[in-house]
């Protein structure tokens, strides 16, 4: 069997940690809560968070997540490793692009 190349990202290693993308709109912060709030500290899935900000505030995101939730929270930045059992937030005005996971 050969190994997975960067296009085959259909392809998933033994190892490979699944990421969970949630989205929300501006309002969205309870909905999030109440969904973090019933994961599992332990699920092996890695949470990737994009909730619509003001690009002009500082986002507080992460710090409110991390009152509902055993995982750890982070504020995702650039060449950031995706860990399983770990909360993403997308920092305001950002892009977010996940590359070589598999």
């Amino acid at each position: 069997m050969s190994s997975p190349s960067p296009g085959d990202a259909h392809v998933l290693t033994p190892d490979a940690t699944r990421i969970v993308g949630v989205g929300a709109s501006a309002g969205g912060l309870d909905a999030l809560e109440q969904f973090l709030a019933q994961v599992p500290a332990a699920s092996g899935l890695a949470y990737v968070v994009v909730q619509h900000l003001d690009p002009t505030h500082k986002a507080m995101l992460t710090e409110l997540l991390q009152r509902v939730t055993a995982m750890p929270v982070r504020e995702a930045v650039a060449a950031m490793r995706v860990e399983p059992d770990t909360v993403y937030v997308i920092p305001p005005n950002t892009e977010l692009t996940v590359v070589g996971v598999y």
